[in-house]
This record gives structure tokens, sequence and C-alpha cells, in this order.
């Protein structure tokens, strides 16, 4: 099988002027930046992250410690247009195959996929025949990556019903961002829930706690994870599904990254029903790291969650933030740092008799007693 290995060079890896490189393509670029196997060097991935995203590319981070089966499946269910997998560690020649070979069996096997790190010379080959399609080595331009996954971008087509299930939701998805027309079913979910908060408040952590517990429970569950639209180059670092454990949860979470501009969710009520019409009755809206006046999502969910942390200010700013006043749950997460019994009190003096949660995300603390209540067996 034919392929590509970049040559080496000494310019500079690191900053790009921000620019729109990507503006005359069919599409905007999605690609899935993963890291396979024990390796725990990221400083390099997260340069080339933010250089995808300068030039006007969508680019979903997975995370360190991937399975090629985590990162086939974040590939179909991302719908993205290349996966670029950085090897740092000595076993692409085991992981890669791997990587082939799960992409096929989940139903993506026609993404293209370029490696990069430190590959032997004398392995390039056996990666170019296995089925990657480019390689590149240390000192490979940022311009020369941005321009593999800018040639990645086909138009997209809608899925056969000869595709796998996911792929063709995954599609759906794709068109219906585009505008375009899609003749996969639709139905409403039974129940969407709406989590917004202001930035760093730990929401994707509580939506992947969420999630495992759900999980555990054998329930299925669709997230749909919002994050901000460059105003420049139109590109996205779309970082929070790093935070599900999908080597746990496998494929009974389907997890959609998107980016957005301000509040603007025209796509959300087709999308949603495109998740119901796919058989997810359970539903997790994530919206960007809101400010005091994001209130759009209470729309478009059936329940909406305000996530707080201690430190929000005073009683004063409380009451000010209008964010609080949509909120029909309150989580307030973190509950292990400094302040949080003020901030409860807090709460209590504006939450009217609504419910408020205290949790530690990132250790569970909590989430079976919030799931139970967003998610009553009944519902």
């Amino acid at each position: 099988m034919g392929g590509l290995m970049a040559s080496p060079t000494t310019e500079p890896t690191t900053m790009l002027e921000k620019t729109d490189r990507c503006g005359d393509l069919a599409h905007r670029p999605r690609v899935l930046l993963g890291k396979m196997g024990l390796d725990g060097h990221d400083r390099g991935v997260k340069l080339i992250a933010r250089a995808l995203r300068d030039s006007g590319v969508h680019v979903i981070y997975s995370g360190l410690w991937q399975t090629p089966r985590s990162l086939a499946i974040a590939a179909r269910d991302e719908d993205v247009d290349c996966i670029a997998a950085s090897m740092m560690s000595n076993s692409h020649n085991v992981l890669v195959p791997n990587l082939i070979k799960s992409c096929r069996e989940v139903g993506c096997g026609d993404i293209r996929i370029n490696i990069g790190g430190i590959i032997p010379k004398e392995d390039v080959q056996d990666l170019l025949d296995a089925g990657i399609h480019q390689v590149f080595h240390t000192g490979t331009t940022m311009l020369d990556i941005v321009g593999a996954v800018s040639d990645s971008v086909k138009p997209y087509q809608e899925m056969g019903s000869s595709s796998a299930r996911q792929s063709q939701l995954s599609r759906a998805i794709s068109l219906c961002c585009e505008g375009k027309s899609t003749t996969h079913p639709k139905r409403r979910p039974d129940r969407i829930i709406g989590l917004t908060g202001s930035p760093g408040a730990g929401k994707s952590t509580l939506v992947a706690a969420m999630a495992s517990e759900l999980h555990a429970k054998g329930h299925k569950l669709a997230v749909v994870a919002f994050d901000p639209m460059s105003p420049i180059t139109s590109g996205a670092l779309l970082g929070d599904r790093l935070r599900v454990d999908f080597n746990v949860v496998d494929e009974s979470v389907f997890y959609r990254s998107l980016a957005v501009v301000g509040e603007d969710y025209q796509h959300l009520p087709t999308i949603l029903e495109l998740l119901g019409g796919a058989g997810y009755d359970q539903v997790i809206v994530e919206t960007v790291g809101s400010g005091q006046s994001d209130v759009a999502i209470r729309d478009y969910v059936d329940s909406t969650v305000v996530v707080v942390v201690p430190g929000m200010g005073d009683s004063v700013q409380m009451d000010k933030a209008g964010i609080l006043e949509i909120a029909d749950t309150f989580v307030a997460n973190k509950a292990d740092f400094a302040g949080e019994a003020k901030l409860v009190r807090e709460l209590l003096d504006i939450a009217t008799g609504r419910p408020i949660f205290e949790t530690i995300a990132t250790r569970g603390q909590g989430i079976i007693e919030l799931v139970d209540h967003l998610f009553p067996s009944d519902s």
C-alpha cells in the first residue's frame, strides 16, 4: 500500500501564525490525536493540537493511555477525517497493526491513519504496507502536519445501510452540522440533561463519572459536548472526551464533541433526535464553560444542571449570576475544596427548594445519588 515519509527538518515546531488554512475545504477538518499504550509523553502532541487548532482544524484529543480499540471507537463516533497517533514508546510494531484491525472491527476501516514520533526508519515500510498512510519523524514541520490533515478531507456522503450502525449515526450528525439532510431515523430521547457551569468547575469529569455509573448499571448513554470555536481561525480543541475511560465503558457511551460559537445551538434539536432515533434515550449535553448570562441550553433539554465550585465569589456575586436562575439541580463539585460549606449555605439561600448535590467527581463521591436523581429508573 502506498504512502509517504515526511522529510526531517531543523525548523521550529512550536508556533504558527493563527490563520484559517482550511476554509476552502469541503468541510472543517476533524482529526483525532491519540496516545496508545503506556506512553506518557504528551507535550509534543499538545503542541501539535494547538498548531492544528490555530490553522482552522477541529482537534479531538483522546488523552493518554488509550488502547487501539478505544481510539478506533473515538474515531468512528467523532467521524474524524484522520487519526494522528503519537508513538514515543517503541511499541508501534504491536499497537499500530492492532489500531488498524480495531478500526475495521468497529466499522471505520476507511479512516486514514498517520503516525508520528520516534519511529526507526527500518520499520517505516512495514507500517506503510500494513495500511498506515504517512509516517512523521521528529522535526517534521507543523505546516506539513496541517497539510496532511487537510489532505484527508473528503465531502461527506451519507453512510449506506451496510455500514456499522454507529458509523451511520456519526455521519448523520456530521451532515446535520453542515446543514445537510439525512435519512437517518429521528426520535426525541426520553431524558435529556443539560450540564453547564463556569470553566474549571469539573463538568467534563462529572460527565465521565456519571457515564461510568450508568455503564455499571447496564444503561446506554449519549453525550454531546460543546467546546468553543476560535473566532480567528474557526479551529477548535475538543478535549472533553479524554475524561471518559473508554477502556471501561467501551461502546455503552456514544460521545460526540462539537465546536460552537457562543450559544449557537441551532443544530442541537436535530442532533438529539438523531440520537433518539439510534436508540439513545438518556442524553447529556455539556455546554462550553459559561459565564453569568449563558443560559440558552435550557431551551433544548428536559432538565438543567448547573455545576458550581467553592470560590465563586461572595453572596452578591451569587445573586447576580443569571446562570443560577436556570438550574433545576445544583451540583456543588470539588466538595473537598476549602469553602464548600460556605458555598452550600449560599446556594441554600437562592435554591428555593431546588435540589443541591455535593460531589467530588474525581473520586466518584456523590455520583450514584446524582445519577439516580437525574435518570430515575421509572423515566
